[in-house]
């Protein structure tokens, strides 16, 4: 599934493809994608222009020129890229928006998991998902008081509470992965059983990865591209996903993979020692 990092790869990419265009014409081919009524979609965008895309967490937010807004969730596999009109939508493309200068922007989805909303613009963080969203994973955001309050009170796991888009936005199993390697703490390490200096340093690296991966354009492990269809660049500087069986970076012990919250995690047992 896209993380922070890819998400705002895909909405930057947005940027340069979307942005400023009036849409002429809306296709949905899979009205499963579309939560609204899919004609009331439809009426209420031809005409309008995207005036931008926010990011909130993965949620990627469409601004239109009406006073409305599109919540868009990738979930595990939806991308957007744009084509010439006359050019043949992909296969797995699901919903198409006809834009007044001969292009379009197509939104493909192999698992048809991914979703779209559209609401009154202000009332985006009502929709499910949004509403309990937690803090964005920066300086000004994430503050060391937020994260000591919170995990002071929790007994779970560090792995699935990490994972808890009500707890921080945009963290996925890649990313909280990562950051736990770099932290060297045990993904199954009681939240509250960790100190002020933990929680200070896992917050550091938290802010510091995601933004390195962003400037990266995301991993690609799967699927995922960038809405010019490119791979991300991320995977190759990875310390701990998908390096089961390999040698640890740091202190060379092989790397293990174990179920955390029923995703699959990568540690090094020396380095990540629980109880430490």
């Amino acid at each position: 599934m896209p993380e922070l990092p890819e998400v705002e790869t895909v909405r930057r990419g947005l940027l340069k493809i979307a942005i400023d265009r009036k849409i002429t014409g809306i296709d949905v081919l899979y009205g499963k994608t579309i939560t609204n009524d899919v004609e009331f979609f439809k009426q209420a965008l031809i005409g309008q222009t995207i005036e931008t895309v926010d990011r909130r967490g993965k949620y990627l937010l469409f601004r239109f020129s009406n006073q409305l807004t599109m919540v868009s969730h990738l979930r595990m596999e939806g991308k957007y890229f744009n084509l010439p009109e006359n050019e043949e939508p992909r296969k797995h493309t699901h919903v198409v928006f006809h834009f007044d200068d001969q292009t379009k922007l197509c939104y493909n989805d192999t698992r048809k998991f991914g979703r779209m909303t559209l609401v009154k613009t202000g009332e985006e963080m009502q929709v499910a998902g949004l509403k309990t969203i937690g803090p964005e994973p920066t300086k000004s955001s994430l503050t060391i008081d937020y994260l000591t309050e919170i995990m002071s009170k929790s007994r779970r796991e560090i792995k699935p509470f990490l994972l808890d888009q009500s707890k921080v936005a945009g963290l996925g199993n890649i990313y909280v992965d990562e950051v736990l390697w770099m932290s060297k703490i045990n993904p199954l390490e009681p939240v509250n059983h960790l100190s002020l200096e933990q929680v200070i340093n896992l917050r550091e690296n938290i802010i510091n990865e995601l933004a390195i991966a962003t400037k990266h354009r995301g991993t690609t492990v799967h699927s995922y591209t960038t809405a010019f269809g490119h791979a991300g660049e991320f995977q190759n500087h990875l310390h701990a996903y998908g390096n089961a069986g390999k040698p640890c970076e740091r202190c060379g012990t092989t790397m293990l993979k174990i179920k955390v919250a029923q995703r699959g995690t990568t540690y090094c047992p020396h380095c990540q020692i629980l109880g430490a």
